[in-house]
């Protein structure tokens, strides 16, 4: 299974999503810090989810970083995050 299909999985169980969007980034970090050959370290992640009512950008990516902590921890570098409750999503 790819590092996109995992993280996909991964937030659609702890979040509940109505909309989802993973994009390996890494092609455009080539030579930065956490880059490696064959990519797949780091990422887009547009999510739109219910779960972020009421919560600060920062407790959003908190609970992302949580659900990707093992990722986090071995192979994914840098995730680019954009956290929307369904009704920032429709604006």
């Amino acid at each position: 299974m790819s590092m996109t299909d995992t993280i996909q999985r991964k937030l659609a169980a702890a979040l509940a999503p109505t909309e989802i969007d993973v994009e390996d980034d890494s092609a455009r970090h080539e030579g930065h810090a956490g880059h490696r050959p064959g990519g797949e370290t780091h990422f887009k992640v547009r999510i739109v989810a219910a779960a972020f009512e009421g919560q600060s950008r920062i407790e959003r990516h908190r609970r992302v970083y949580a659900a990707l902590a093992d990722e986090l921890k071995s192979q994914v570098h840098a995730l680019n995050l954009t956290t929307l409750t369904p009704a920032e999503a429709e604006r």
